[in-house]
């Protein structure tokens, strides 16, 4: 759960980062279908559910070891 919380928060990362220079990453490039607002709450969501799969997965790691 980790890993994959890791990778969902540097997606949304690099997608605001690549959406400043007119780029979006080929796997996110469906987002901006609904239009920008529903887009940067999309990106928001990939780090916030990310950051959360990590810290989850982290404290499970803790337990375990």
């Amino acid at each position: 759960m980790k890993s994959v919380g890791t990778y969902m928060a540097i997606f949304g990362a690099i997608s605001i980062a690549l959406h400043f220079f007119n780029m979006e990453l080929r796997v996110l490039s469906w987002i901006e279908n609904w239009g920008p607002g529903i887009g940067w709450a999309i990106r928001g969501g990939l780090i916030a559910v990310g950051a959360g799969l990590w810290f989850i997965g982290r404290q499970q790691e803790a337990k375990q070891g």
